[in-house]
């Protein structure tokens, strides 16, 4: 008696073979290079969906070759080639990119997918398959609720997915031939997501109090206090953003590529959540309780942040300078949530010790770069442009040094101190630290934000304290 022949194996793409899934990137790819074209979008949805998928396909290209892949199902339809049956890519997603990342992993025999007037999911899925596999049956891997549609008519299920409920479904519907769980994400992964340790920059909004440390009160501190925790929750949201347009290039990073998006470990849509629930805590909290003064130059910051993120960090020196005014927003924040007055002179040593300090971190990226070509793309740097920027990125920080000297033999700042002799002090601890920053960038051990390496550094934290006791001296 003859055997049957092995039931084909038809697997899912977005959320079933990788972790992400490919429109939501796309449209973010889309805003990022693109983003104009969003306008069209409306006329596009009244199409139907596959036509959005084909459109935002064409203006568009995902690197397949850094998509979060799952493992364990590359495993099962590498198995289930491997014991003859046949293995198909049936997915929703444009059939430009399921082509592309059918072509890359190299273990399907045929491609399905919505063609830019049929969006093959549900129904239109297991009709495309059941056409497909004959009379013979077939299982399919799946991993939401779209999918049981599909089930009902297959023969064999694989279910991709933590959702008890959803196995159960599905496994009165079919025969279940496995589950897959995906490993759940801790709560640690959205806390790093948010960038919590990012909150570090956010000491400088306490800066402005360093010259009248003598004059502190609680409503200057709780002020302040409040502050940096608007500071923080604006951060976070524009940092997930960020991390959210970056994905492919982060994908690429030795390192970055562990980051919770890029990885695939929390959602699109829910990074998204998050960035505009995040602003918007920000915007409440500032509003409430910060003067108006704060709330503007925190929409300075938002709007400067945003413009980064899209595309000045792709803008050679624009970069650089972008992030001093970043770093300088969050003292002018401070003197703003105080109601202190802004100086000239605090403005203008921020201004050159933050870019000395966004040069170092630059050089540090420039120089471990091994693709030029990558670097050029995302940076808008060569790797040649090292020593121009090490050049560059000291001598700013030289200056910042000067101006703080100057600023010491300013008239008005004299009066407010009983023995401003003392602060001279600040003039050789201040030149240390920043030739101590460039040397460690020098040799490769700057790994981070210089401004949160500093944070956490023991030097950096004994010139801080040292400088604080000068200036409560000499008050």
């Amino acid at each position: 008696m003859p055997t049957a022949a092995p039931l084909p194996l038809y697997v899912d793409l977005d959320g079933t073979l990788i972790a992400t899934d490919l429109l939501h990137e796309s449209l973010l790819n889309l805003v990022r290079a693109a983003p104009l074209a969003l306008f069209q979008l409306p006329g596009w949805l009244l199409r139907g969906k596959a036509t959005v998928k084909r459109e935002v396909a064409d203006r568009t290209e995902i690197d397949v070759s850094t998509l979060p892949y799952r493992p364990e199902v590359l495993e099962l339809v590498r198995q289930a080639r491997a014991d003859g049956r046949r293995t198909v890519l049936a997915t929703a997603s444009d059939s430009e990119q399921a082509l592309r990342v059918a072509q890359y992993l190299g273990i399907f025999d045929a491609v399905l997918a919505s063609d830019g007037e049929l969006n093959l999911s549900g129904e239109h899925k297991a009709a495309a398959i059941r056409a497909d596999a004959g009379e013979g049956g077939y299982a399919y891997a799946g991993d939401r609720q779209v999918d049981m549609a599909v089930w009902r008519d297959a023969q064999a299920a694989v279910i991709v997915s933590r959702d008890d409920s959803l196995a159960r479904r599905a496994a009165a519907l079919t025969q279940v031939e496995a589950h897959i769980r995906p490993a759940p994400t801790p709560f640690s992964r959205y806390l790093y997501g948010v960038r919590l340790h990012q909150w570090l920059k956010n000491v400088l909004v306490f800066l402005p109090l360093m010259p009248v440390l003598h004059d502190l009160d609680w409503d200057l501190a709780s002020h302040a206090i409040v502050a940096f925790l608007a500071f923080g929750l604006m951060a976070s949201g524009i940092y997930v953003l960020n991390d959210l347009l970056d994905l492919e290039s982060d994908r690429r990073h030795k390192r970055k590529r562990f980051r919770p998006f890029a990885a695939g470990q929390i959602p699109v849509v829910e990074g998204l959540m998050m960035s505009v629930g995040l602003a918007a805590a920000s915007l409440i909290l500032s509003i409430a309780l910060l003067p108006d003064a704060f709330l503007g130059v925190l929409l300075l910051y938002m709007a400067l942040t945003s413009a980064y993120s899209f595309a000045l960090k792709r803008r050679a020196l624009v970069d650089v300078f972008s992030l001093a005014a970043l770093y300088t927003l969050r003292v002018a924040a401070g003197t703003a949530a105080m109601d202190l007055p802004l100086s000239f002179w605090i403005l203008s040593f921020s201004l050159f010790i933050f870019l000395s300090l966004a040069l170092a971190k630059r050089y540090v990226e420039v120089s471990e770069a091994t693709d030029a070509k990558r670097l050029k793309r995302d940076r808008g740097y060569l790797p040649s442009d090292a020593p121009y920027i090490l050049c560059t990125g000291i001598a700013a920080g030289q200056m910042s040094v000067l101006l703080l000297s100057m600023y010491l033999q300013d008239e008005q700042m004299l009066d407010r101190y009983d023995n401003p002799s003392y602060l001279w002090i600040l003039i050789p601890i201040f030149l240390f630290w920043t030739m101590r920053i460039w040397l460690k960038a020098v040799r490769g051990l700057l790994h981070e934000d210089p401004v949160v390496f500093a944070a956490r550094d023991w030097v950096s934290r004994l010139a801080v304290g040292l400088g604080a006791a000068i200036i409560w001296m000499a008050g």
